[in-house]
């Protein structure tokens, strides 16, 4: 027997944006992290996930039990038993984010123990890890939008995303107004959240990138929708990747996507496909299909995993995740030259939890 688990504590704290938002196909003026702790020898780990408040009556009902008491240091054991422990309650969706949260505490907790830091207990493969600034809600104002994308640019962030689709006919306008404020250098990305049909799409694609040079366009269809992305994978004009796959809990979904040859560049998100374990599932998956990953969100929580992981194209520093996670935790590393970089001087994956600053937004 290794070093026992010994409790498992969970929070849910609910974080208002700085404005109302919205996407292609939903709208939200708050945003709630589930965060998990988990202890053995006297030592804390944390992760989270961003979903529903209800994730914590599954971790202190179904999850915690399953951990505790067993070995801290034998995380595939502990995954395996906790995605068997939810067979019954449906895993892809709100248990697929709650054994992601317990997960993620599980590995930084492991680290602690090892006074390491998780990229090196995971074994380096690059730092630092590119970035892009992500946001740009279609809510937003025109003003606001503009100065969120150059200001990004600014910073040193060469790559930008913006979201489309709430109003087709703005979009086309929007977008060109996006790249005449970042210049002619910087890359741009639009993500549409699955909000057109097949031929909008493409008419908008060819539009994007004619007239905007668009690089990157994330589920212009509906991700489910494997047979409409692997048509506008075939047809987008060249220069143009389609990308989904932050909707994505569990294995099956990935290699289901990537047999369809739906996507140039598979996105995921560890708060989601089960935690740091399901993200490096994903990333050999990738790997085996010869194509590039790229995290979805919850910057802070990817650093470490992505910085060990081969075929990394990038990750998304997401307005709304940087705010809460800059809020909540300490440690927290700032972009550099577009990109972050993991602090060696801090165990596990760095991230402490602000307690007083938590006790506001807790639900």
């Amino acid at each position: 027997m290794g070093i026992a688990i010994e409790r498992v504590e969970t929070t849910a704290y609910c974080f208002p944006t700085d404005t109302p938002e919205s996407d292609g196909t939903l709208a939200w003026d708050s945003t709630t992290l589930v965060l998990v702790r988990v202890a053995a020898n006297g030592v804390w780990g944390c992760g989270y996930s961003y979903t529903d408040a209800a994730a914590c009556g599954l971790i202190q009902g179904t999850l915690a039990g399953v951990v505790q008491g067993r070995d801290a240091l034998a995380i595939p054991e502990l995954w395996e038993a906790m995605v068997a422990a939810v067979r019954n309650l449906g895993r892809p969706g709100l248990c697929s984010c709650a054994i992601a949260a317990v997960d993620t505490a599980l590995w930084d907790l492991k680290a602690r123990l090892l006074e390491v830091p998780l990229v090196d207990m995971l074994g380096a493969c690059r730092e630092p890890v590119p970035v892009y600034g992500s946001g740009g809600f279609t809510s937003y104002s025109m003003e606001r939008l503009l100065r969120q994308l150059s200001d990004w640019v600014a910073a040193g962030i060469p790559r930008v995303k913006m979201k489309v689709g709430t109003h087709p006919a703005d979009d086309v306008g929007r977008v060109m107004a996006g790249r005449e404020a970042i210049g002619s250098e910087a890359e741009l990305f639009v993500d549409a959240n699955g909000a057109y049909d097949r031929k909008q799409a493409l008419d908008f694609a060819v539009q994007f990138r004619e007239q905007a040079a668009v690089s990157w366009l994330e589920e212009p269809v509906s991700s489910d929708d494997l047979a409409g992305l692997h048509l506008l994978r075939d047809r987008v004009p060249p220069g143009v990747e389609v990308t989904a796959g932050e909707y994505g809990y569990d294995l099956v979904y990935f290699r289901r996507m990537l047999a369809a040859g739906a996507v140039d560049v598979i996105q995921a998100d560890a708060t989601r496909c089960g935690g740091i374990t399901g993200l490096l599932q994903v990333a050999a998956l990738a790997r085996a299909f010869q194509l590039p990953l790229s995290s979805h969100t919850a910057p802070a929580l990817h650093l470490h995993p992505m910085s060990a992981l081969p075929g990394v194209r990038h990750m998304e520093y997401f307005h709304d995740h940087v705010r809460i996670e800059e809020h909540l935790f300490e440690g927290v590393v700032q972009p550099l030259a577009g990109a972050l970089q993991v602090d060696r001087t801090r165990p596990g994956h760095g991230l402490s939890l602000r307690m007083d600053e938590a006790a506001r937004y807790a639900v």
